[in-house]
């Protein structure tokens, strides 16, 4: 600089200041901006309403560990998992929770749709469908069952995989009606219907909530009487899968770090899902989703099998028992409903605690 007058040394010193800081404004957007674009906005639908199994979900959220793993996931109620597959299959949702039954009947029955959900996560290992009467009714076995009146809504998965569960007990002669899903345990303490199908952990509690003891009632597990089927999985869009992979895997692993401190403690992790509805009854809630926890997350073939994984020849017979129970328009393909390569490393997937 000593070829330039005094002059206009001091006017270059005098604007260092502002120009620096002018400079550093803008690279310091470029940073905040860059940071941005490298956050995954993600879309997850539930299959239900904010009860106690969705903590398995909020509780992560509400941790950031999706945050940490730079993703902004947005949770949402659902109404039944078949509208999570269709949500999802329209791309109106990147992610969702849905039974594993219903995406294989969507695939079969929809062979040309270009956006089909994949399986990527085994939450639930074992349905957590059951039949359920009440003691009076004098139903014990499924054998009882013959002939009686059965109620559920046209959608719930205990009913639709009710062929399955006849055809292992030799349950004949069933007549059905349909009703809303608020009016199934009602109906069945009013003596409108002799049994009802749907979740363990939701209809139990439920027909407690309206006064019967749980010792009242008579539950008939699926996976204790011959239904080896599969119960919820996180399913992903294809185009999500193909696009942005690396946002998969952090999804399941962040949600599977989130699995484990609910394990650990679910009446703690009730508070996220009262966070998310503050209507919710804890105390229920919490029975409801340790229930969950004892009855299809760590359960025996979970424990097999390991979390978040199925077995091959078990899958393969769940796509056989789905196609022939809900009369599909094509064979369901078991490797086009399931897709294991996001599933995070071996370590990760240790959630389950001790017995």
């Amino acid at each position: 600089m000593t070829h330039l007058t005094a002059r206009t040394r001091l006017a270059l010193f005098a604007f260092t200041p502002s120009l620096l800081k002018a400079t550093s404004a803008l690279l310091l957007g470029a940073v905040v901006s860059t940071a941005q674009a490298q956050v995954t906005p993600i879309k997850f639908q539930l299959d239900w309403r904010f009860e106690g199994p969705s903590a398995l979900f909020l509780t992560p959220a509400a941790k950031g560990y999706f945050k940490d793993a730079k993703l902004d996931v947005t949770v949402d109620a659902g109404n039944g998992s078949g509208g999570a597959v269709t949500r999802v299959a329209s791309g109106a949702y990147d992610i969702g929770f849905a039974d594993l039954a219903a995406v294989m009947e969507f695939h079969a029955n929809n062979p040309d749709a270009p956006n089909k959900p994949v399986a990527i996560m085994m939450v639930y290992n074992d349905t957590p469908a059951s039949v359920m009467a009440l003691k009076k009714s004098g139903i014990k076995t499924p054998a009882d069952l013959n002939g009686k009146k059965l109620g559920a809504p046209v959608f719930d998965a205990g009913r639709r995989a009710f062929p399955i569960f006849s055809k292992a007990n030799n349950v004949t002669g069933v007549q059905w009606t349909a009703m809303d899903p608020p009016l199934r345990e009602t109906m069945l303490v009013r003596g409108d219907v002799d049994a009802i199908t749907g979740f363990t952990f939701t209809s139990l509690l439920n027909l407690e909530a309206r006064g019967v003891k749980a010792e009242d009632v008579v539950v008939l597990p699926y996976p204790d009487y011959g239904v080896k089927l599969y119960g919820n999985a996180i399913i992903a869009s294809p185009k999500i899968l193909k696009e942005n992979p690396a946002a998969v895997k952090a999804f399941l692993a962040a949600f599977s770090k989130g699995v484990k401190d609910v394990m650990a403690n679910p009446a703690a992790a009730i508070a996220d899902v009262k966070a998310r509805d503050g209507i919710v009854n804890v105390e229920l809630e919490t029975r409801r989703l340790k229930l969950a926890i004892d009855t299809v997350i760590n359960s025996p073939n979970a424990r097999t099998e390991g979390f978040g994984q199925v077995n091959g020849p078990r899958l393969s017979l769940m796509a056989s028992q789905v196609s022939d129970a809900f009369n599909t328009k094509t064979r369901v393909n078991p490797d086009a409903v399931w897709n294991a390569s996001y599933l995070p490393s071996k370590a990760e997937l240790n959630v389950l605690p001790k017995k």
